[in-house]
């Protein structure tokens, strides 16, 4: 049984979550306020947290930033605010997806399962993959570029290895979503865009490029070939 951790401090919004979510299969545990949700996440380790921006003693977006230090537990932020700018910067430091209050329970739980959903690369049998000087090694979830790690999330790798599965050739934006994040996702393609700033900045400049296509989507530039010399 997955076990997912909500830190908000409106009981009701509690409440409801729980309901629909331990109708759903899921173990729920709740904080109500930032301190003791980084707390409960150290001893509980749930497999995702939904998170609520406006939160007494630590808001939500130093609790995420703890999360991202501590490892790649998925999280989903709730926020009241009409600003995109919140969500923007919740999605940059680190968050899976976000949704304002107020919010349909089953699409939240949509979204929940999605983001729980994982490729079983293993069981897929993926094999390594190069686009010039990035190596992918889908088995063990490793991404280098020469001799460097890159550090990546769990959803930034998957994205990338979904860039160079097919290098050269663009990929829309609702393909991504749906290919990373799942067919049941409800989220919007500025999930997408959000990421994909977040691996090329990861890749560097030592990196392949990752070209934006207006209007269309992604393409992962692979490098020129080499002519052929006469023999």
């Amino acid at each position: 049984m997955k076990t997912i951790l909500v830190v908000d401090d409106e009981r009701n919004i509690v409440d409801l979550l729980r309901l629909y979510l331990e109708n759903e299969g899921y173990a729920v545990i709740a904080a109500a306020d930032g301190e003791q949700g980084l707390a409960l996440h150290a001893r509980h380790d749930p497999d995702l947290v939904i998170l609520d921006l406006m939160l007494p003693k630590v808001d939500g977006f130093d609790v995420c930033r703890e999360l991202r230090r501590r490892g790649d537990t998925p999280v989903l932020m709730l926020t009241a605010r009409d600003d995109d700018v919140d969500a923007i910067v919740g999605l940059e430091l680190g968050a899976d997806d976000y949704v304002t209050k107020p919010f349909n329970p089953r699409a939240l739980v949509a979204r929940v399962k999605a983001i729980l959903r994982r490729t079983d690369i293993t069981s897929r049998g993926g094999r390594p993959m190069e686009v010039g000087p990035l190596r992918i090694d889908p088995r063990r979830r490793e991404a280098m570029v020469g001799e460097r790690r890159l550090e990546l999330r769990a959803r930034e790798f998957d994205l990338l290895a979904a860039l160079a599965r097919d290098p050269g050739v663009v990929l829309t934006r609702d393909g991504l979503l749906e290919d990373v994040w799942g067919t049941d996702f409800p989220g919007e393609t500025r999930t997408v865009d959000v990421h994909v700033a977040e691996v090329r900045k990861k890749l560097g400049d030592d990196g392949p490029p990752i070209e934006t296509v207006r209007g269309v989507g992604y393409r992962l530039v692979p490098p020129p070939r080499e002519p052929v010399r006469p023999g």
